[in-house]
C-alpha cells in the first residue's frame, strides 16, 4: 500500500504530536461542557467516542483519498460557548444535542452551497498568512513562557532541538520529544493514576428541539466554529500550499457531526494549529508525503473514540509544560513561513501586521475569537490603502 511506503517517522510523531496537543489542551473545556447539561460519567465517555471518531475518520479517510493532509478537530471556542451557555440557559442533554443537529445542518449548508470557500477565495495570501501565524504565535510564546514553572525541562528540550536541527533535522521534533518524555518520566512527574482501562461505549440521546437552545446554543456554536476554527483552518491550507475542495470537505464534516450529535459530537471542523503541524516541513520535507502524517494523527483519534478513558488518561498524564514547549518549537517553522510570505509585499505588509497583532492578542468580541476580527481588521486596513490610491493612480 502506498500509504506505508509514504510514512515516515517524522509523519508519525507529528500526527502523534498534533493528537497529544490538540487533546491535551481542550478537554478539559469539553468535559465542563459537557457537565453543563448534567452530563452523567457514561454520557462523557459516549462524548469521547463520537469525537474521537468522527475527528478521526474525518481526518483519515480524505486523508488516503486526496493524499493531502485533512485535519478536522473539535471546535474548542464551541465547547467554550457550550460549557457558558448550557449553565446559564439550564439546558437539559436532549435540548443541547437538538441544537448540536441545527448547527450540523447549518455547516452542512455552508458546505453545499460553497458560499464559505467563495469567501475565503478573495481573502489575500498575506493576510490568510499573517492570520496563520498569529494562531499559531501564541503557541510559539507558550512553550518559552513555559520555562517559568519548569526550566529545566524547557531548556532541555530547546537544547535537543537547536542540536537535532543542526544535525538531524527531519527528526528534530522525534527527538526533542523522545528526551523529555524520559527526562519527565525519570522525575516522576507523569500523572500515571490518571489512566484508567475500560472501553468507551456509545450513549444514544433523543434530540429536543427548542427556539431558546437554537438562539442560545446552535447559532453561535456555529458562528464561532466557522469564524474561530475553519476560517483559520482554511488559512492554514492556503499559507502551507494546499488546494483543497475546502467546500467538500465542510460538507463531510457536517453531515459526520449529524450523524454522531445524539452521542455527542457537538461541532467537527477544520483545525489549525494541529493542521500548522502535520502540514509544516516538519512532519516531512517532501508536501506530498505530508497527508501521512494526517492519515497517522486520524488514527489515533479512532483509537481515542474506542478506548475512550484509556487513551484519554495516557494523553493528560503528560505535564502541561511538556505539552505547550513541544508544541511551540513544532511549530516554529511554519510561524517563520507565516511571517515571511505576509510580510514580502511592501504594498500589503501594513494590513498584514495589523491581522498579525489583532489575532495575537487573542481579543473576544461578542463571543467571537480573535482569528476572526484579525481578518475583519487586515481586510479593512488593506481595503482603505487601496481605495485611497487609486485616485493618485488615475492623475495625470
Amino acid at each position: 500500500m502506498q500509504f506505508f511506503k509514504d510514512l515516515s517517522l517524522s509523519a508519525f510523531t507529528a500526527g502523534f504530536v498534533a493528537v497529544l496537543v490538540g487533546f491535551t489542551s481542550s478537554v478539559a473545556i469539553v468535559f465542563q461542557a459537557a457537565q453543563a447539561f448534567q452530563a452523567t460519567p457514561a454520557q462523557i465517555t459516549s462524548w469521547m467516542w463520537a469525537l474521537g471518531l468522527g475527528m478521526g475518520l474525518c481526518s483519515l479517510l480524505p486523508s488516503l483519498w486526496l493524499r493531502k493532509p485533512v485535519m478536522v478537530a473539535w471546535s474548542t471556542p464551541g465547547a467554550a460557548v457550550l460549557a457558558t451557555a448550557g449553565l446559564a440557559g439550564g439546558f437539559s442533554m436532549a435540548e443541547a444535542v437538538g441544537a448540536f443537529m441545527v448547527c450540523a445542518a447549518l455547516i452542512t449548508v455552508a458546505g453545499v452551497t460553497g458560499w464559505f470557500e467563495r469567501i475565503m477565495g478573495r481573502i489575500p495570501m498575506e493576510i490568510a498568512s499573517a492570520l496563520l501565524a498569529g494562531v499559531l504565535a501564541r503557541f510559539g510564546l507558550q512553550a518559552f513562557a513555559a520555562a517559568q514553572t519548569a526550566l529545566p525541562l524547557v531548556l532541555l528540550m530547546l537544547g535537543c532541538y537547536l542540536v537535532a536541527r543542526r544535525f538531524l533535522p527531519r527528526y528534530a521534533v522525534v527527538c526533542t520529544l523522545a528526551a523529555a518524555i524520559v527526562y519527565v518520566a525519570l522525575r516522576g512527574q507523569m500523572a500515571w493514576s490518571a489512566v484508567a482501562f475500560e472501553l468507551a461505549m456509545p450513549q444514544f440521546t433523543m434530540p429536543q428541539f427548542t427556539w431558546s437552545a437554537l438562539v442560545s446554543l446552535a447559532l453561535p456554536l456555529f458562528v464561532v466554529t466557522m469564524a474561530s476554527q475553519n476560517l483559520p483552518g482554511v488559512a492554514v491550507m492556503r499559507a502551507t500550499g494546499y488546494q483543497m475542495p475546502v467546500s467538500g470537505l465542510i460538507t463531510i464534516t457536517g453531515l459526520a457531526t449529524l450523524v454522531l450529535a445524539p452521542f455527542g459530537a457537538f461541532a467537527l471542523n477544520f483545525s489549525a494549529i494541529t493542521a500548522a503541524i502535520c502540514m509544516g516541513p516538519e512532519a516531512h520535507e517532501n508536501p506530498e508525503r505530508r497527508y501521512t502524517a494526517a492519515v497517522s494523527c486520524g488514527a489515533i483519534y479512532v483509537v481515542i473514540g474506542v478506548f475512550g478513558a484509556v487513551v484519554t488518561g495516557l494523553l493528560t498524564a503528560f505535564p502541561k509544560e511538556l505539552v505547550v514547549a513541544i508544541a511551540g518549537l513544532a511549530l516554529l517553522g511554519t510561524i517563520g513561513n507565516g511571517l515571511s510570505v505576509a510580510l514580502r509585499d511592501e504594498g500589503h505588509r501594513e494590513a498584514a501586521l495589523i491581522t498579525f497583532l489583532v489575532t495575537l492578542s487573542g481579543v473576544v468580541i461578542a463571543g467571537v475569537g480573535s482569528a476572526f476580527w484579525g481578518v475583519v481588521a487586515g481586510s479593512l486596513a488593506l481595503f482603505v490603502q487601496q481605495y485611497a490610491k487609486r485616485p493618485a493612480a488615475q492623475r495625470p
